[in-house]
């Protein structure tokens, strides 16, 4: 089965921006924290590419959303100045960017998981398709919160820059609601994109299965 040939030009973009965020972050043990989600997919992005290729759409929403962490972790979400640029256009008491890493930990993540559950046939496309879909990117979601909590309770104020509160005590609230609205989003806005995508991924593994 081919695959789209820019992809691994992109992974290997992907990895550059990655050495170049870990030059000369604001704080080392932050960006470490930051960008592991990254180290963590990677390797089962290697490891499925040729057993289980994801669809061109996913590969390049999971492209962005490393980016997102990369820049979080190099500035700290605090410090990021699109963040700053964000906070005096719309006028807010803080530097928002955080919410747009919880936004795509919902967004990416939800379309993911509803591309495995047609992929392996586990539920029928339709609405429960979504629902199952974003609540798989709140339970993500909900876990990073815990994540999170933990390191608090380990490093105590060593823990603030990865935690990106700046004193809102509703911040992990209004964290998993981002998730949510990201995943919602991604299920009316992507849905119907991704399904193109994997009726002709699905068809070219169909060929190669019956040759």
């Amino acid at each position: 089965m081919k695959r789209p040939r820019w992809i691994p030009f992109l992974a290997l973009l992907v990895l550059v921006l990655l050495a170049i965020s870990g030059l000369h972050p604001h704080e080392r043990s932050t960006w470490y924290m930051e960008v592991a989600p990254i180290f963590i997919a990677a390797p089962v992005l290697v490891w499925t590419w040729y057993r289980f290729p994801l669809s061109a759409l996913l590969y390049v929403l999971v492209a962005i959303h490393a980016v997102i962490l990369m820049v979080g972790g190099a500035y700290t979400y605090a410090r990021v100045p699109l963040g700053f640029w964000m906070q005096d256009l719309l006028h807010l008491g803080r530097n928002p960017y955080d919410k747009i890493g919880h936004f795509a930990q919902g967004f990416v993540p939800a379309l993911i998981a509803r591309e495995v559950f047609i992929r392996r046939q586990i539920v029928r496309r339709g609405a429960w398709t979504a629902w199952l879909a974003i609540a798989i990117a709140l339970s993500i979601s909900l876990v990073y919160e815990l994540v999170e909590w933990g390191a608090a309770l380990a490093m105590g104020q060593g823990a603030d820059a990865f935690l990106g509160t700046q004193g809102d005590v509703w911040d992990t609230q209004s964290d998993m609601g981002m998730a949510l609205v990201g995943a919602v989003i991604a299920m009316l806005l992507f849905r119907k994109i991704q399904d193109r995508q994997l009726d002709t991924l699905m068809a070219a593994q169909h060929d190669v299965t019956v040759a």
